[in-house]
């Protein structure tokens, strides 16, 4: 061998060795480092350059120091107690509550009201009307902010608040900014709004993951009124205008005490995302309902499978009834275990997934992954368009989550998302309503008609489905 094939020797085992050695020491679950470290062993340099881009969690975020502080987080406040529900002990709901606390280290806040803002259609007008009469502050995140259409209207109304002397942010996630061109955080910035990018991709200093990406869509006014869950800025998500094109979704109004510790994320976010310092959180809000509720954070931090755990404790918790609205279903094993065995034990386990989503290689990694469930008494309906965005979490009609968070591996291990935890029977029994609906005029999928599938689509599925811990 020559010198230059010596050196090619060196540098190929120094840099699968040091890449291989990352993905021993830090990936949380052993499948995934043996993954990484094959590929950075088989591949050379090509792996390790996968594992640069996609496998390996170097953020470091420049408000971590500050997040007990700064995002509503309080270790020594004793907790709030879920209110009496009738029907359930009142052991089991402070059992919940417990994990809750201990995932998050966020108050359960009680006095709160939940409204449900279907699609584009009744939470854009929502929206935007708080925007319009902010008089202090206005703070948004969004995933995916479009520049045309109902997106400008957005971009119009937060610039006038600007020009009136309303405090205004903007946090766009880095990446999904350079979907549409003009980007909108330069439509942002022409009319004088203040934006950061969250974690967005650059040469020098090296930062070109493409996962890790902030998926939260959060707008709080005035430190009084607050609105998340699943839709992004865009016109698609205005389904009385795009039919069967359309996304639908959720999204919800919040007004409460717990609007403060939804506020104190978005100005951690901000903080992270800017560069700034973190301000103090506003002060809590005088009660304005029924719903006892707390905020979750997950991500690629300290925050790791904080959700998936709340969600665990959920379902061990469930007696009658889950309902589950996703678009993507790529649970974990662990999630998916908990949802078979809670169907084992006699509850009434549905999942509605939609026909077509916007991502077919999820679809059919997912119809591969949908045969334990099947086969383990969950059922499980396909809706037809238009596509369905929603994140619904119910169990037994007290107990519901909602909020960004999708159940597949990006969401729950590479986002990071924002989620909504709510003790209210009147608002479970709404979006109960909802979800039986969409349920009736949903197709029954059954491990029958999977088998009926063509033995290349089956082969497709499960290639896809392999992948499916990196989607």
């Amino acid at each position: 061998m020559t010198t230059a094939d010596w050196l090619l020797v060196v540098l190929y085992a120094s840099v699968a060795s040091l890449a291989g050695g990352h993905a021993l020491m830090t990936r949380g679950d052993s499948r995934a480092a043996w993954g990484w470290i094959a590929a950075c062993w088989l591949f050379p340099l090509g792996g390790a350059l996968l594992y640069y881009l996609l496998g390996s969690n170097r953020i470091q975020r420049r408000a971590r120091r500050y997040l007990m502080t700064a995002d509503g987080r309080d270790r020594a406040e004793p907790d709030g107690i879920p209110p009496a529900i009738p029907g359930v002990h009142a052991d089991e709901l402070r059992e919940l509550a417990r994990i809750g606390r201990a995932m998050s280290h966020r108050r359960l806040h009680r006095g709160n009201l939940v409204e449900p803002l279907f699609n584009g259609d009744q939470a854009y007008p929502a929206m935007l009307d708080a925007i319009r009469q902010a008089r202090t502050s206005v703070g948004l995140t969004s995933y995916l902010f479009e520049n045309h259409g109902a997106a400008m209207d957005f971009i119009d109304a937060l610039a006038v608040a600007r020009q009136r002397g309303v405090d205004v942010r903007v946090v766009v996630d880095g990446l999904a900014d350079l979907y549409y061109w003009p980007r909108a955080s330069w439509l942002l910035r022409d009319r004088g709004v203040p934006v950061a990018r969250f974690l967005p991709p650059r040469l020098l200093p090296p930062m070109l993951h493409i996962n890790l990406r902030n998926h939260r869509k959060l707008l709080v006014v005035d430190d009084r009124v607050a609105f998340l869950g699943g839709i992004n800025i865009g016109d698609h998500h205005v389904v009385m205008r795009w039919r069967r094109k359309g996304i639908a979704d959720l999204h919800f109004r919040v007004t409460g005490p717990v609007v403060a510790d939804l506020a104190a994320v978005f100005n951690a976010d901000w903080s992270s995302s800017a560069g700034e310092p973190p301000r103090a959180g506003p002060p809590a809000a005088a009660p304005t309902g029924s719903a006892a509720c707390r905020v979750l954070t997950d991500g690629p931090d300290h925050d790791l499978d904080r959700l998936v755990m709340v969600l665990l404790g959920a379902l061990a918790n469930a007696h009658n009834t889950v309902r589950i609205m996703t678009p993507y279903f790529l649970p974990p094993a662990a999630l998916a275990g908990a949802l078979q065995s809670a169907a084992l034990r006699g509850v009434d386990v549905r999942v509605l997934i939609p026909e077509r989503s916007n991502e077919p290689w999820v679809d059919w990694a997912a119809r591969r992954g949908l045969e334990p469930s099947l086969r383990n008494d969950i059922q499980v309906r396909e809706r037809p368009a238009p596509f369905a965005h929603t994140k619904l979490f119910i169990v037994d009609d007290y107990y519901v989550q909602v909020g960004s968070a999708n159940l597949d591996a990006r969401s729950l291990r590479l986002n990071f998302e924002l989620m909504l935890e709510v003790y209210d029977r009147t608002l479970a029994a709404e979006l109960s309503r909802h979800f039986d609906e969409a349920w009736s005029t949903s197709r029954p999928l059954d491990l029958a008609t999977l088998a009926r599938r063509p033995f290349w689509k089956r082969l497709r599925d499960s290639f896809f489905w392999l992948f499916s811990n990196y989607f």
